[in-house]
């Protein structure tokens, strides 16, 4: 008889996994308490990193059953969660996602299910850097300052460079103008290769 686990993640301490494991429940499967792994991180945390992940790989065995809420739970990185449910479909492990209508992700609608979620969110990360891209060109048309603003400004910068050139150092420089070493050694490199 197969064994069923649930992997049920928060991302901040403050969040609590109840509503994932009565979801779990409701769906009508019964996992056993020492069998629910319950993890605090981000979902941008690589799955291979996550501890509670981890143990639970080292615990699954051919013909196992893990149950996720969402996708999500697994991980943001699509291709990262591709792989973790690849790597568990050579284990022999089933991998059901209840918000995909409980699909085995492992199965042939599965696997179609996440090649089409992949691309969908691929095409969204491809549109969102696109927008960003012509909304800089756009700003830099119209003459907008990009990047951080200045740390001095062009008097200060003269006024280090006047220092430096009677002999103060870096460091009180740095102190006298409340900034770090790498800005004044960003001036004095930029004056002497003008």
């Amino acid at each position: 008889m197969p064994r069923t686990f649930a992997y049920v993640r928060v991302s901040t301490t403050g969040q609590t996994t109840e509503n994932q494991i009565q979801e779990i429940e409701a769906a009508g499967f019964h996992v056993e308490p020492r069998r629910i792994i319950t993890e605090t991180v981000s979902g941008s945390t690589a799955i291979a990193q996550r501890r509670g992940f981890t143990r639970l790989m080292d615990r699954l065995e051919s013909g196992d059953v893990l149950i996720v809420t969402k996708l999500d739970r697994l991980g943001r990185d699509a291709i990262d969660v591709s792989m973790t449910v690849k790597k568990l479909e050579d284990m022999g492990v089933r991998v059901h996602c209840l918000a995909l209508g409980g699909v085995d992700l492992t199965s042939s609608a599965g696997t179609m299910t996440m090649n089409v979620l992949n691309a969908v969110a691929q095409f969204e990360r491809d549109l969102l850097i696109e927008r960003t891209q012509s909304g800089l060109k756009r700003a830099k048309s119209e003459g907008k300052a990009l990047g951080r603003p200045a740390t001095l400004s062009d008097k200060q910068k003269q006024d280090v460079r006047d220092d430096l050139a009677r002999g103060t150092s870096v460091s009180a420089l740095a102190r006298k103008f409340s900034t770090s070493r790498q800005t004044i050694m960003r001036v004095r490199d930029n004056s002497s290769s003008s």
